[in-house]
C-alpha cells in the first residue's frame, strides 16, 4: 500500500466543450486524466507543467499531475502499474525505470507492466574536463586515460541515470580505466569538478553552460546522436573521437499493459502535437530538455534497444550497478 500523499496540479480545462468535440474518440476522455511522476520540482514535474495546459485543452479535461516520491520511481510505477488500463492514469518517467532493474540482475521485462505512449523529451550530456587536464578533445581524452589507468575520476549522480550511464559507456567503448566517484546529485559532482577533485564529468547543459562559457572547465563533446540545440557549436562525443557513442536522458509517457489502442493513439497524438509547436521549443530548452513527440512504436523499439544493449552489458560483467 502506497504511504505517500501525493502532492496535486490540477490544471482547468478551457473552452472544454469545444476541445472534447474535436477527440476522434467521443467515448474519451470522460473524466480528468492523472499522470503520475516523480517527486515535485524535479525534471519530470518540469516539463508535464509545460505540456500539459496543451493536453488540457486538446482532451477537454482536466489533467492532474500527481508527483509520487521514491527511488527510481518505484511509487510513480508501482501506482500506474494497479491502475485500471483506460487511459485515466497515465506514467511520466525518466529511464532509470526500465533500466535499473536491468542493472540490478532482473530478469523479467522491466516495462511488462506498461504500454508505451510517447518519448517526450531527450537530454544530452556534455563532457567537461577540468582545465588542467591536456587534452582538448575527445581523442586527445582517450589517450590520456590509456596511459593514466586508474588515475582519473569522473563524478556521477545515482546508478542509472543519465551522466552515470554516459560514464560507463563511455568507459566500455572507449576502452579507458575511469575511477567513477559517486553523489547524491550532479550539483555536488559540478562543484567537485571545479575545484580539481574530479577530472572529468558528462553533466546536464543546464548545470554546465555557464561554467564552460567562464572557462572554469573545458567541454569537449555532447552525447547526443547530433548536434544539440542544448549546447551550440559543440561537436558530439561520436564525431570527436568515439564513433558510436550515444546516450541521453530521456522523459516518456506510458500507459497500464492492456490499455486500448484507440486511447494510445489519442495520447500519442496530443503529445505530439503539444510538443511540436514552435512556441513550445525555447520553453524545453530553457528547461533543459529538448522536445521530441515520438510515436509509440517508435518508443517501444527505442526501448527494446536500450534495454538489450545494458542487459549485454551488465550480463558480460562489463558494468556494476554499484
Amino acid at each position: 500500500m502506497l504511504k505517500s500523499v501525493p502532492t496535486l496540479i490540477v490544471l482547468s480545462a478551457l473552452a472544454a466543450g469545444a476541445a472534447h468535440a474535436a477527440a476522434p474518440n467521443a467515448q474519451y476522455p470522460n473524466r480528468p486524466v492523472r499522470i503520475v511522476t516523480g517527486e515535485t520540482g524535479g525534471a519530470p514535474d518540469l516539463v508535464l507543467r509545460l505540456m500539459t495546459p496543451d493536453l488540457v485543452d486538446a482532451l477537454g479535461q482536466q489533467v492532474i499531475v500527481d508527483d509520487r516520491g521514491g527511488a527510481a520511481g518505484i511509487l510513480a510505477a508501482q501506482a500506474v502499474a494497479r491502475a485500471p488500463a483506460d487511459g485515466y492514469t497515465l506514467l511520466f518517467y525518466a529511464s532509470a525505470l526500465w533500466l535499473s532493474p536491468v542493472l540490478n540482475g532482473a530478469k523479467d521485462d522491466p516495462l511488462k507492466d506498461f504500454a508505451p505512449i510517447s518519448l517526450v523529451t531527450s537530454a544530452p550530456n556534455v563532457l567537461v574536463v577540468h582545465p588542467s587536464l591536456p587534452v582538448k578533445s575527445v581523442k586527445e581524452l582517450i589517450a590520456f586515460a590509456k596511459s593514466h589507468p586508474g588515475q582519473l575520476n569522473y563524478g556521477s549522480g545515482g546508478v542509472g541515470g543519465s551522466p552515470w550511464l554516459a560514464g560507463e559507456l563511455f568507459k566500455v567503448m572507449a576502452g579507458v580505466d575511469l575511477v567513477r566517484i559517486g553523489y547524491k546529485g550532479g550539483g555536488p559532482a559540478v562543484t567537485d569538478l571545479l575545484g580539481g577533485q574530479l577530472q572529468l564529468m558528462f553533466a546536464s547543459a543546464t548545470s554546465i553552460t555557464q561554467h564552460i562559457a567562464s572557462g572554469r572547465v573545458r567541454a569537449l563533446g555532447v552525447t547526443s546522436p547530433g548536434p544539440s540545440a542544448l549546447a551550440p557549436g559543440l561537436p558530439t562525443v561520436a564525431a570527436s573521437g568515439l564513433p558510436g557513442f550515444e546516450t541521453q536522458g530521456v522523459y516518456a509517457l506510458f500507459a497500464p499493459v492492456g490499455t486500448p489502442k484507440p486511447i494510445i493513439n489519442l495520447l500519442q497524438q496530443q503529445v505530439r502535437q503539444a510538443v511540436s509547436k514552435p512556441e513550445m521549443k525555447p520553453k524545453f530548452l530553457k528547461a533543459g530538455v529538448e522536445p521530441v513527440g515520438s510515436t509509440a512504436e517508435e518508443l517501444d523499439a527505442s526501448l527494446k534497444k536500450e534495454i538489450a544493449v545494458w542487459g549485454k552489458l551488465y550480463r558480460e560483467g562489463r558494468i556494476k550497478a554499484d
